[in-house]
């Protein structure tokens, strides 16, 4: 096991742990960028998330980190189940840049886990990589429009409130649901 997965392992999963202090090693040494994100992969639930949470901030200031990684993000790390993986997979989602036939596998995870994820977080997390990815690709904005509108019908309060921002963000009037 290496020096900087013993950073990430520890505690429970209500404490990010020594994740800041990894991504500052990342920061300081893009080598370490690929063994963190295989951590995603770890049979620890601790690394899992904790690597998750290390990349996802790194890829915020360095999406192009990511971008190499875009195709085992996709086939690989988006199978974990785990919810605290899966909400910070969701907002990786949004930095990435897809070639057309990657979208419908993206937008089929994501509406697989608004639909189905018992995490508001991982739901949440999902409206928002699909409304983001909606914004660069206009062939899936009346998808995404379909979504939302659906969340706001159906969804819990917080999940009402997001979807109406996002629905905003979508439509160019800001006010009628479902115009573009």
């Amino acid at each position: 096991m290496s020096k900087i997965y013993d950073k990430l392992k520890g505690g429970d999963l209500r404490s990010i742990g020594k994740a800041e202090e990894v991504v500052t090693d990342i920061l300081n040494d893009k080598n370490l960028f690929i063994e963190v994100f295989n951590g995603m992969l770890s049979d620890d639930a601790l690394i899992r998330m904790r690597s998750a949470d290390a990349i996802e901030k790194v890829s915020r200031l360095y999406p192009e980190y990511l971008q190499p990684f875009k195709q085992r993000l996709i086939d690989e790390i988006s199978q974990v189940r785990q919810q605290e993986v899966r909400w910070h997979i969701a907002q990786m989602f949004s930095r990435l840049e897809f070639q057309k036939e990657e979208i419908s596998q993206v937008v089929s995870l994501l509406i697989e886990w608004i639909d189905n994820s018992q995490s508001k977080i991982v739901k949440v997390n999902s409206l928002q990589a699909l409304t983001d990815i909606a914004k660069k690709h206009n062939e899936i904005i009346f998808l995404a429009i379909s979504k939302i509108e659906e969340v706001i019908d159906n969804g819990s309060p917080a999940m009402i409130s997001r979807g109406k921002k996002l629905l905003k963000e979508l439509t160019i009037s800001g006010d009628s649901r479902g115009a573009v």
